[in-house]
């Protein structure tokens, strides 16, 4: 197993299935360091004969989106803008490999953002999927405006967004949400069946394929990721994003006040 930036470990099976391994326990925050170092790992992967990665994390959560609260090593999304991460996370989505998630825990904000940045998602039942940016007083990002849509559809995109709902792994199932639900201890080996059952597939006819259908998503997120930064810089100046944000840490129900 290779270190990229001590964050993010890539190994390569026999199979040709790669692995993708956040390491930033146990909420594994995300900046655009380390969705660079996903990004990077996906195409040295691509250029080294796999078929198909597995995107896993170590510890209590698959990823908890980027920390507002400053209770990690990771950089909160900066004042100005999170132009630097959302352009790397472009790269996710025009990824050439197909990508299978494997989802502990809690998928939140921009963790969801990631793994929704996913061909597909295994998932436990007790994962949780939230995009809960409303209730922090905040917007949506990592492209999640335009990819949540088109995995769940646009209705209950919408009932995520508006209320910040929390899927559970059996509800994320019945909307589409995750592709397979397995029991916490074979989580992973269900994620590499997965893309096991992929890699056995001819590898050109597959990348050719992704690119067919998944090419109009990844321009749908390019085009949409300036306004996701904007209005989340905007946001952010505002009384109901301190209070969202402070309410979220301090583990009570926010009062937002329109301003």
């Amino acid at each position: 197993m290779q270190d990229r930036n001590r964050d993010v470990q890539v190994k390569m099976g026999d199979d040709f299935v790669g692995e993708v391994r956040i390491c930033r326990p146990p909420n594994n925050f995300f900046d655009a360091a380390l969705i660079r170092a996903i990004a990077d790992a996906y195409d040295e992967l691509a250029d080294g004969g796999c078929r198909a990665v597995v995107l896993c994390s170590e510890g209590k959560h698959f990823c908890a989106g980027a920390d507002f609260h400053g209770q990690s090593d990771a950089e909160a999304l900066p004042e100005e803008g999170a132009s630097a991460l959302y352009r790397e996370a472009l790269r996710l989505f025009r990824s050439k490999l197909p990508v299978v998630a494997a989802v502990q825990g809690a998928a939140v904000g921009g963790g969801l953002g990631l793994a929704c940045s996913a061909d597909f998602r295994v998932a436990c039942k007790e994962a949780r999927f939230v995009a809960n940016f409303a209730r922090l007083g905040f917007h949506q990002g990592f492209g999640l405006s335009v990819s949540l849509p088109a995995i769940v559809g646009q209705q209950a995109a919408l009932e995520m967004l508006y209320t910040g709902v929390r899927l559970t792994g059996e509800q994320a199932l019945a909307r589409g949400l995750c592709d397979r639900l397995v029991p916490a201890d074979s989580l992973l080996g269900a994620a590499r069946e997965l893309a096991g059952e992929i890699a056995r597939s001819a590898p050109l006819a597959v990348r050719s394929i992704k690119a067919t259908m998944r090419s109009e998503l990844a321009d749908k997120v390019e085009a949409v990721l300036e306004r996701e930064d904007s209005e989340q810089v905007s946001l952010r100046m505002t009384e109901d994003f301190a209070e969202g944000t402070a309410a979220s840490l301090q583990r009570r129900e926010p009062v937002f006040k329109g301003r």
